[in-house]
């Protein structure tokens, strides 16, 4: 069963993609904050990293400098993420692909079903995207 870190601060919108996600046969791990994605990142490796950027603690941006840098998360460089976010400047997005993210959706203008769609493509064929 594939793993999915989810990583959204909005308990209702991180309750419904993970009642979604389930409902598509994925294992899904919860995280409310940064140092909670963190914490998780540091014991489990997932298949797929959903992730918002505007989190407490430390954002989602926070978060992917640090699994590039930091020693202990080396092994999770490579797992695919996919922004979440209500920020959808053509900034915050470029600074989302050079941190390495496959994929960047704007909360407003994606449906849980396209987004559940994304992920399915995600874990059944990972090399073709």
């Amino acid at each position: 069963m594939a793993k999915i870190l989810l990583v959204e601060d909005d308990q209702f919108l991180s309750a419904l993609l993970k009642t979604r996600l389930e409902k598509e046969k994925f294992e899904v791990i919860a995280a409310h904050d940064g140092p909670e994605a963190l914490q998780a990142l540091r014991s489990v490796k997932p298949d797929l990293i959903l992730l918002d950027i505007i989190l407490p603690g430390k954002s989602g941006f926070d978060i992917l400098e640090e699994m590039r840098s930091d020693p202990q998360l080396q092994d999770k460089k490579d797992v695919p993420v996919i922004i979440i976010s209500n920020l959808g400047q053509e900034s915050d997005m470029e600074r989302g692909k050079e941190l390495g993210v496959v994929d960047y959706f704007v909360k407003a203008r994606v449906s849980i079903d396209e987004l559940v769609k994304k992920v399915n493509s995600f874990i059944t064929t990972p090399a073709k995207n």
